[in-house]
């Protein structure tokens, strides 16, 4: 890479959003979003705790993702799989991520204070701990088997922080939503992680990485990622018991999403990763934004029959 190629401000924001893998942010968004749609409907829709919302959920994981890619460059290096990434390939510089990262970082915190004129104090109160956690992830791998589901508390803090920022002091007494939400994506997200590691089962295995595939072999790994997928379910059918709007509509998509986490599983064999992108990627977009929308849908239903 030629000096001052950083420098390029299109070229540097294209490899920045690529280094992140933007298009990722809707495996959390759509839960946050859902989240704040229970929330919206109970005390009213506020077009800045949305905003509020997407400026913060986008700045933190940037953040996050960009630290993992900071933090995991020498692996990647070494490993075949990722040697092609931006940074070990020497398609961004060490100083250009960092920056990115501290800009990210502030962004998120101060993305915290459009809540302030809404007298909201909590998401600038939490902000600083569930940053550290994000961060944190990045180092996970390298002393427990449980960094899946860290990274799974890490995505979790979506459908929370965006209850906490619509509903401010009224939460302590509404847990129920946000926890069910925050769970389920815990174990869904830990779940299609653990299915993305099997890919890297003998590289960790070799550089003495704590990843599941790495210490019980890809088979046992993916039946694990299979039961949190089924706990996952099983929350969410906890959520009328939170949420009692919700009735036939997200029923059906529950069992719409149950079905495609069973397909997600049935592309997968631990002799047999290729298809593991697609697991990763086009089915988890689809259980998000679909639980997101039966939701939308639910919430509609309710309110055009009870108005």
């Amino acid at each position: 890479m030629e000096k001052g190629q950083d420098l390029n401000m299109p070229s540097l924001t294209t490899k920045l959003l690529g280094l992140i893998r933007f298009s990722h942010t809707l495996f959390a968004l759509p839960f946050a979003l859902a989240s704040a749609m229970i929330a919206w409907d109970r005390q009213g829709f506020e077009p800045l705790t949305l905003l509020g919302i997407v400026v913060c959920l986008g700045c933190a994981r940037s953040a996050a993702m960009a630290f993992n890619r900071l933090v995991d460059r020498h692996l990647d290096a070494k490993n075949p799989r990722t040697a092609s990434r931006h940074l070990p390939s020497g398609q961004l510089s060490v100083g250009a991520v960092s920056c990115f990262v501290i800009l990210t970082s502030l962004g998120f915190v101060l993305g915290t204070l459009i809540f302030l004129p809404l007298g909201n104090w909590y998401p600038l109160y939490f902000c600083c701990p569930v940053l550290l956690w994000l961060l944190g992830y990045s180092y996970a791998k390298r002393f427990t088997s449980l960094a899946h589901y860290w990274l799974g508390l890490a995505l979790a803090c979506a459908p929370s922080g965006a209850w906490v920022a619509i509903r401010g002091d009224q939460i302590w007494g509404e847990l129920a939503v946000p926890s069910v939400l925050s769970f389920a994506v815990l174990f869904w997200v830990a779940g299609f992680d653990i299915i993305y590691a099997c890919q890297d089962e003998a590289f960790d295995r070799t550089t003495g990485l704590f990843s599941l595939p790495s210490r019980v072999g890809a088979r046992n790994a993916l039946r694990l990622a299979g039961l949190s997928h089924g706990i996952m379910v099983g929350l969410l059918a906890l959520l009328p018991w939170a949420e009692p709007k919700m009735g036939g509509i997200f029923w059906a998509g529950l069992a719409m999403v149950a079905l495609i986490l069973c397909y997600e599983h049935s592309l997968v064999r631990p002799r047999e990763l290729k298809r593991v992108e697609m697991a990763f990627f086009w089915m988890n977009i689809a259980v998000s934004l679909g639980l997101w929308l039966v939701i939308c849908f639910q919430l509609a239903w309710v309110r055009v029959h009870d108005g």
